[in-house]
């Protein structure tokens, strides 16, 4: 619980602050490099939206294979600014995602879906921002529930086992579970929304750039809190520039490739805006013009909250984290589905492997949109993702049935060291506990794996609070699958601090 101004925040998983921009000489010299890191994220996040704002034309002759034999089954979660800059794609879009070079269910490689790339980018943005039927975000994927639901090599058991159920019994535990985690999600996001009050890309991006440039003192409008300059994508207007100005009022501003907003848009059925040299001053989201940057908060997404969250609930739900026969898809008609500008230029089909790639396209669309940037996302995934494990086990303790997600237990003290605990019983047959002591606000991780190094599950994965941990696990993979006796490692990372134990399990 914060205290602001007489009012209280309650905030529940607390990610800790975004990156800010220092704008001024730090007054302690040991604060240097803290601020320096932290402005450096700030404009890396921001510069990154701005310059994924000129993959939105079509006509730039980009092709992207949009399979999930090429895109989706994205990396574990980035912690560092390295890692986020190996992450994400700072120039071409898109995250580090290698895809899945077979589809489980049927054995074979998923076919190649070439599109251009704008075509996927802006259909992405369109189908994520608020669902194909303004179903909101939570709702959207009731939707996809409703989808699965529907396929006809979906079979109705739940967590993948025991008889199937019949309609009204899955109704009800599917929209139950589902229900309470994208409410929780949505408790928890919109909690560290209110107390963190942090900027939109809009704001930022225009702030930044009436700051001047960041990158080279010897050029003009250098400000250490300015845009970073990024050839091709971010750059200073010259004067035999036609964005000089009739009277060279715009030379040395800041200008950026990108999509050039609904101005140019004059009817939305026949127009396409493109994307070209405008003034940063002028950046517009890829937004409908009466549905732009939302009102509130940016940090952290919501979008990345509920769709990992429900892709978690999902995966756990069905015992599989594919969609039914290893694919979920949605079709984007040739000009028939882009509501402010037309497009896309040929038929999109989204495709999704997993309920996690499904849910990680939603984040990435965010990004493209120009509402969010991967500092907003990224937390976002992880909370998600914590949110979805718990709610479930709630939900399904609600069924009469034990709950076989993650519990976990918390004393709030203060540890004096890192410390991860032996797990016991072990060997243990039903269920075990895992111990860990936190010593300071952290990251951390707690992930289980094969003998040969094979992850099956991640018990515990976002910040936590200093304190005392007690993890209990039932020996089931994220997909809710009963594991086969052996010898398993679990693996406990606190920042840079890694530990590794063994532990037996025997049915």
């Amino acid at each position: 619980m914060y205290q602001r101004d007489g009012h209280d925040y309650p905030v529940y998983h607390d990610p800790g602050p975004p990156p800010h921009i220092d704008s001024q000489q730090p007054k302690a010299a040991d604060r240097i490099g803290e601020l320096k890191l932290a402005s450096a994220e700030y404009q890396w996040g921001f510069a990154l939206v701005a310059a994924w704002a000129s993959h939105l034309d079509p006509a730039d002759g980009v092709l992207w294979d949009i399979s999930p034999g090429n895109i989706g089954n994205a990396p574990e979660l980035p912690q560092t600014l390295a890692e986020y800059q190996a992450f994400y794609n700072l120039l071409e879009g898109g995250d580090a995602g290698q895809g899945h070079p077979l589809n489980p269910h049927t054995g074979q490689p998923y076919e190649k879906q070439w599109v251009p790339r704008a075509d996927y980018t802006r259909v992405l943005a369109e189908f994520w921002a608020d669902g194909p039927e303004t179903e909101t975000p939570p709702g959207h994927w009731f939707t996809i529930l409703n989808y699965v639901n529907d396929h006809p090599l979906f079979e109705k058991r739940f967590r993948g086992e025991g008889p199937i159920l019949d309609d009204l019994e899955w109704d009800v535990k599917a929209y139950f579970a589902l229900g309470g985690a994208v409410h929780d999600a949505a408790v928890s996001a919109w909690g560290i929304k209110g107390w963190y009050d942090y900027v939109r890309p809009i704001s930022a991006i225009r702030w930044m750039a009436d700051r001047g440039q960041s990158s080279d003192p010897d050029l003009p409008r250098y400000d250490p809190a300015g845009l970073p300059l990024i050839d091709g994508y971010i750059e200073l207007v010259q004067a035999d520039d036609p964005l000089a100005g009739e009277e060279g009022e715009h030379i040395d501003k800041i200008k950026l490739k990108a999509w050039r907003g609904p101005t140019y848009i004059a009817d939305p059925d026949t127009d396409i805006a493109g994307v070209g040299w405008i003034l940063a001053e002028n950046w517009w989201p890829y937004q409908q013009p009466t549905f732009v940057t939302p009102p509130f908060a940016g940090y952290i997404s919501g979008h990345s909250t509920f769709s990992r969250a429900a892709a978690e609930v999902l995966t756990l739900l069905t015992g599989d984290p594919f969609f039914p026969g290893g694919l979920g898809e949605f079709r984007a008609e040739r000009n028939r589905f882009l509501a402010f500008e037309e497009g896309p230029s040929i038929d999109v089909v989204l495709q999704w492997a997993t309920y996690r790639d499904a849910a990680d396209q939603t984040s990435l669309s965010r990004i493209w949109g120009g509402i969010h940037p991967p500092a907003d996302d990224i937390p976002g995934r992880a909370i998600g993702a914590r949110i979805g494990v718990d709610a479930f086990a709630l939900a399904e303790a609600h069924f009469g049935q034990p709950a076989t997600a993650v519990a976990e237990e918390f004393t709030a003290d203060r540890p004096t060291a890192f410390a991860l605990s032996q797990n016991y019983p072990n060997p243990f047959n039903s269920s075990t506990a895992i111990a860990f002591n936190l010593p300071h606000q952290e990251a951390v991780e707690l992930t289980v794996y094969t003998i040969v190094g094979q992850q099956v599950t991640t018990l515990v994965q976002g910040v936590r609070a200093t304190g005392r941990y007690r993890i209990t696990w039932d020996g089931r993979s994220d997909a809710g699958v009963a594991l086969a006796s052996g010898v398993y490692l679990y693996r406990l990372r606190i920042g840079t601090q890694v530990e590794t134990r063994k532990m037996l399990l025997l049915r």
